[in-house]
């Protein structure tokens, strides 16, 4: 079964935390004048609706790659709600724009992309979440 790990720690002089996956790194942070926030980085809402974005931009990508179409162009924006205390997402919303090479209709690429997409089927099905002290 496939797993995914991922690291974060602070960074020095600062209040934000840098997290990487391999090579790749990411900056999360507060706004700035929020609990010591700097602004220097993404929120977790922020990087919540990034991660289903970002997963659906790669499931574009796959699912065309199964359906044998080659797209020009994508283009994908997250709406997400927050509310409550504790603040939560309670709703997301993801237009979804794109091209095929040869102009033919991307629907079926997208219906899909709709299937596959790790994040969105997730966030829909719900999975349990264990915190524990590390100590």
């Amino acid at each position: 079964m496939p797993r995914v790990n991922i690291e974060l720690r602070n960074i020095s002089g600062t209040n934000a935390a840098a997290g990487w996956a391999g090579s790749h790194t990411v900056v999360v942070d507060r706004p700035e004048g929020k609990a010591g926030g700097m602004g220097l980085g993404f929120n977790g809402g922020q990087l919540l609706a990034l991660s289903l974005g970002g997963c659906f931009c790669n499931d574009l990508r796959y699912a065309a790659e199964q359906l044998g179409i080659e797209l020009a162009d994508i283009a994908v924006s997250v709406f997400l709600e927050l509310n409550g205390e504790p603040l939560v997402a309670t709703h997301a919303e993801m237009q979804v724009r794109c091209t095929a090479a040869d102009g033919s209709d991307p629907a079926p690429v997208i219906a899909r992309a709709k299937s596959i997409c790790t994040v969105a089927n997730t966030l829909r099905r719900g999975m349990d979440v264990t915190i524990w002290d590390g100590v």
